[in-house]
């Protein structure tokens, strides 16, 4: 019996070290949504930018780790002509594509999957759109589609992009997820199937780890790429993302030890969290802009009295310390403070619940009017509960007779919905994606970007014009008057109301280490490790 009982221990702790073993080989995320998809091309969510571009693909330039610097990526080394109209990238020779039980490759990366992969999003009439027919927002926010007039192979590891106007800010344009580089020989074997809408669910990327499975609003599995190019830098074996839509329950489950690091956290957690022995807190100025967009296509808010009154009977103080808990900072502009051209001398206007009155009055709605309110179902740094913000500005609302109906859908929906410009107003935000005023001021709010991340599907000629003026220009001086101007104009004609700025407060597991925060709000787990 003793020797039986020593035997069944023997086992028992044989069994516990391999599980041990497997545990400290796998990193466990606790994110906050389902992936919109995994082409990451198609969409604008930053979850799905960490589930598909981050996780599984690389990009011809690609952001350091922790900064907003472009280092070399899939390109080794890149130059540009006199007049900034043909960029040339050198291709890293060596890299594989993923294998995977769905496709495995023949040959190794090269110029061939880099035309492909921007030219799908250019043209309008390439094979693959037409047998895919989709979007990619990011390609016409950025103006990319619109300027790049080609992407020319020029041998087997050099490519052109042959642009129809200079455009300083190219390189960090395609270091974001949308430019993840695809096998264009993958796509070719999808195409003769018949199948070309699985590289948006069975993707194959060169990024450090590989596609296993998914189940929606459940779980992302993906194992290490053992064939990465950057060696070294995946550090564990197996990675998975745990989709906890609750900033609550993800906490609940980080304490617990079911998840090493988690997205968003509730500022009224923070306190705890710090003092919390099992966890670290790492914390870094937020990249960001929280707001309420106005769908000026609507009838009332295409009157600017109307946005004026909506937006001065919002008491943003309150809403500040409430739904941010001393984490927010009142925004006036459309982009943080810390990036160049900032316009110090906008402000809010004033908190004034008899002038909006008056104002609405003058509008031809004295005794105010019903509409929609749409609040975001998920947490994000700029706006950690979207559903407080939103019964608060509701609540203001009702001081000036406009009855708010407040609206909220999952997240890929919610941000569809948007994009279709189905809302009256609608709480949103953005973390930058490169440095640059152009990724706030082109991305959300120009003519070509309705339909896109321009929300509130604002189109103004002027402030257009001086954009995209800006975006051809390489004098950084006369950038910034430019984008000076844009603000002014921005501010004069409000299609959104600015609501915060925040810090980013990220919380961990004290076993987690490499994990770097990023300035554009990405979670990236190549370089990271489970003791």
């Amino acid at each position: 019996m003793q020797a039986a009982k020593k035997m069944l221990l023997a086992a028992s702790l044989i069994a516990g070290a391999s599980m041990a073993a497997q545990a400290a080989g796998t990193l466990i995320y606790c994110s906050e949504a389902s992936p919109e998809g995994f082409d990451s091309a198609q969409f604008t969510g930053g979850n799905t930018f960490d589930a598909a571009g981050h996780a599984m693909f690389n990009r011809l330039v690609e952001f350091e780790h922790g900064s907003t610097k472009a280092v070399p990526g899939l390109a080794e080394s890149w130059s540009v002509s006199p007049d900034g109209k043909t960029y040339t990238f050198k291709l890293r020779k060596g890299v594989k594509f993923h294998t995977t039980d769905y496709f495995k490759p023949t040959r190794e990366f090269n110029a061939d999957d880099v035309v492909f992969t921007f030219m799908r999003m250019f043209d309008k009439n390439h094979p693959f759109r037409k047998a895919y027919n989709v979007e990619f927002p990011y390609a016409s926010d950025t103006g990319l589609d619109a300027n790049v007039a080609s992407v020319e192979k020029v041998d087997p590891y050099t490519v052109k992009f042959n642009l129809k106007n200079p455009d300083s800010d190219l390189v960090i344009k395609i270091a974001m997820p949308f430019a993840s580089i695809q096998s264009a020989e993958y796509a070719d074997k999808l195409m003769k199937d018949g199948k070309a809408s699985q590289i948006n669910q069975l993707p194959v990327g060169t990024g450090p780890f590989v596609f296993k499975r998914y189940q929606k609003d459940a779980q992302i599995r993906y194992a290490a790429n053992k064939d990465y190019w950057k060696k070294g830098e995946v550090k564990v074996d197996n990675l998975v993302f745990a989709i906890t839509t609750d900033a609550s329950v993800r906490y609940q489950k980080m304490k617990a030890g079911e998840c090493h690091i988690m997205s968003y956290p509730r500022p009224t957690d923070l306190a705890a969290m710090k003092t919390d022995p099992a966890l670290k807190m790492m914390t870094a100025p937020g990249f960001n802009i929280g707001y309420l967009a106005y769908n000026v296509e609507k009838p009332q808010f295409k009157k600017l009295e109307v946005r004026q009154a909506l937006d001065m009977a919002i008491n943003r103080k309150a809403i500040i310390d409430a739904v941010y808990q001393g984490q927010g900072q009142e925004a006036s502009n459309p982009f943080p403070a810390s990036l160049w051209s900032y316009n110090k001398s906008l402000k809010n206007a004033p908190y004034d619940v008899a002038k909006a009155k008056a104002l609405l009055a003058k509008a031809g709605y004295p005794n105010g009017f019903e509409m929609n309110l749409w609040a975001m179902p998920v947490q994000r740094p700029y706006n950690p509960n979207a559903k407080l913000m939103a019964e608060m500005i509701q609540a203001d609302w009702a001081k000036i007779g406009v009855k708010a109906k407040i609206v909220t859908y999952e997240w890929g929906e919610y941000l569809k919905r948007m994009k279709n410009g189905e809302h009256d107003a609608g709480l949103i935000g953005w973390t930058g994606d490169y440095a640059s005023p152009d990724n706030f001021l082109g991305v959300l709010l120009t003519c070509e970007a309705v339909g896109g991340s321009n929300y509130a599907r604002y189109c103004n000629k002027d402030f257009d014009s001086l954009v995209l003026k800006a975006r051809t220009t390489s004098d950084v001086k006369e950038r910034t008057k430019l984008y000076m101007k844009a603000q002014e104009i921005f501010k004069r004609d409000l299609p959104w109301s600015t609501i915060a700025h925040s810090t980013v407060n990220q919380p961990m597991r004290k076993e987690v280490n490499g994990f770097k925060i990023s300035p554009f709000g990405d979670y990236t787990f190549q370089g990271v490790s489970v003791k």
